[in-house]
């Protein structure tokens, strides 16, 4: 690991830790304010900020995980620590929506809504979204060197948008008297907070199935491999994923035999590994090298126990 390199997973984990404080805090004034006021839009947002600082300690945590070094018994390390992490705060996600929509309908049904204090739910709503804008603007930076820490930077932007939704609602009561804004704001929280557990939830079972990863196209792989000198074709082919940004690939290559004779077996493997790991963000790859007439023969076998 190079120096740059941790030196900024060190000042990653200090934002990280930072942003995780105020969030803490502020998912601690939003349960009580939702208590105090009786708005379940403070209450669903402090579910959303409860999911977000879930996803906030997974990125901290994959951070910290992805330091450790691979053992006999954790041949990948403890990366996927991140995808049972991930499952856990998508159910979780799940739960609480369905909990608000049952809430919000329940209140938009009936004949006299329950009065919410909608002064202290603005402070409250308000307080939460400094909060978040100070975490924006603590994570902005490193957003763009880092899958993961650009996840944490769009948690932090999504209760934001949260924070903003209860303040309208706020503001609309306080102005007209319309108490079923905090139920309207609560459905539009659930609205979104759905999708991000839904797609929480289809990256978990993608990687647990060990899919293809969803921004991965093994065809133009293939044909970036097969475009290398040397190369004959390309077959077997497996791409799966660790966790989230952490691609493995492996693959049978048929190569000149004229190539294997001179001695450029290791030029050739180098080569393909700087062709993955800078085109795809592959990690890690496995490739086994064939002569044409052995893969011949091969594929020759395979159709004769057939």
């Amino acid at each position: 690991m190079s120096h740059d390199h941790a030196s900024a997973q060190t000042t990653n984990r200090s934002r990280l830790s930072i942003v995780i404080g105020i969030v803490s805090l502020v998912l601690v004034a939003e349960i009580v304010g939702a208590w105090f006021t009786g708005s379940l839009a403070l209450l669903a947002d402090a579910g959303h900020m409860f999911s977000d600082l879930a996803g906030l300690i997974i990125a901290l945590t994959a951070t910290i995980v992805a330091a450790r070094p691979a053992s006999d018994r954790q041949t990948f390390g403890y990366q996927r620590a991140e995808v049972f992490g991930a499952m856990l705060n998508g159910l979780i996600l799940l739960v609480v929506a369905g909990f608000v929509v049952f809430g919000a309908v329940s209140r938009l049904i009936a004949g006299d809504p329950a009065e919410v204090l909608a002064g202290p739910m603005l402070v409250v709503a308000v307080i939460g979204l400094i909060a978040n804008i100070v975490g924006i603007l603590l994570l902005r930076p490193a957003a763009s060197g880092s899958i993961n820490m650009r996840g944490a930077y769009l948690e932090v932007l999504g209760d934001a948008l949260g924070s903003i939704a209860v303040i309208v609602a706020a503001v609309l009561i306080l102005t007209t008297g319309f108490q079923q804004a905090d139920a309207i704001a609560s459905l539009v929280i659930a609205a979104m907070i759905l999708p991000r557990a839904i797609g929480l939830l289809r990256d978990v079972v993608r990687v647990f199935s060990e899919s293809v990863p969803a921004d991965t196209n093994v065809q133009e792989i293939r044909q970036h491999l097969e475009g290398t000198p040397g190369v004959v074709a390309v077959h077997d082919v497996h791409v799966w994923a660790i966790t989230s940004g952490s691609h493995v690939f492996s693959a049978h290559i048929v190569v000149e035999p004229e190539l294997l004779a001179s001695g450029r077996s290791g030029q050739l493997l180098s080569e393909l590994s700087e062709c993955l790991s800078h085109h795809f963000d592959v990690e890690h790859s496995t490739f086994q090298l064939e002569p044409a007439d052995h893969a011949a023969d091969e594929e020759h076998a395979h159709h004769s126990h057939r």
